[in-house]
């Protein structure tokens, strides 16, 4: 589906909301915590998934990492402190600072994974959502491809996996598309970073 697929912004609510719901089809959370950058895909996921914790009787938190490495993330930090802040849902921001050694991109993913397990398990937190796209997905597959990987390698993402005794997810990864989450943003009055690695 795509943004012009839908009759008005209800029936293209209810759609993301259906496609977020494979998500708690095994088991709901005790405690979802959604990590958010300030840009559109995370912004959604997080108001969705506020929703689906209103309606299931689950625990929804946000975190932010802050890898330092850029003159705006503080300030989008900030961003979504506030936006936490206004809906009542609890933010952390966690900090990383790179020491020059290694691949820059492969330590930061590596640093962004075990802060938020560590901080998942210091708060009761049994999952973890992404807002990873199904253009992120053929974006790595192409980088991937790009890099001559092997079968293995251009499998791309999976939809969930376990890392620190956690379970992640990526609800929007082979359904939603980077505009399907601006239009819903847009119809709900919901603000968002532009990320310029985009």
């Amino acid at each position: 589906m795509s943004d012009g697929d839908f009759d008005d912004d209800d029936a293209r609510t209810d759609w993301l909301r259906h496609a977020c719901a494979w998500s708690f089809l095994g088991a709901r959370p005790k405690r979802l915590g959604v990590a958010v950058s300030g840009g559109s895909d995370s912004m959604a996921l997080l108001d969705l998934m506020a929703w689906h914790g209103a309606q299931m009787g689950f625990d929804v938190l946000a975190v932010t990492v802050d890898h330092g490495l850029r003159d705006g993330a503080k300030d989008e930090a900030r961003f979504v402190a506030k936006h936490c802040a206004a809906r009542d849902i609890p933010h952390a921001v966690l900090s990383w600072t790179w020491d020059g050694q290694g691949n820059l991109q492969g330590r930061a993913r590596k640093a962004r994974r075990d802060l938020i397990g560590a901080w998942a398990q210091e708060r009761d937190v049994d999952c973890i959502a992404l807002g990873h796209t199904k253009d992120d997905q053929a974006e790595t597959v192409l980088m991937r491809l790009a890099r001559q990987a092997g079968v293995d390698g251009l499998a791309g993402m999976p939809r969930s996996f376990e890392h620190a005794g956690v379970r992640w997810i990526r609800p929007f990864l082979f359904s939603l598309g980077r505009e399907d989450l601006r239009a819903y943003l847009r119809s709900h009055g919901i603000e968002w970073c532009e990320d310029p690695s985009n």
